[in-house]
């Protein structure tokens, strides 16, 4: 059975795995490739498209630190 997984659930999916995997890395590119890969594997979990996840994901990574959340 396919199902689709709305595009807000897979942002907040991705995002809150970026924020609890990347918070240790120094650089924002590196933020940026764990929040990709691990966008990219929610997406897969939830049945999302993982290109969106992964575009979530290393944006989110990328973010995190100016945002306040990784620090």
């Amino acid at each position: 059975m396919v199902h689709s997984t709305s595009p807000s659930k897979l942002l907040l999916a991705g995002a809150a795995l970026v924020a609890l995997g990347a918070c240790n890395l120094s650089a924002d590119e590196e933020r940026a490739l764990t929040g990709a890969a691990i966008g990219a594997g929610g997406a897969v979990i939830l049945d999302g498209d993982p290109l969106v996840g992964a575009a979530a994901g290393a944006a989110a990574g990328a973010l995190c630190d100016d945002a306040g959340v990784c620090k």
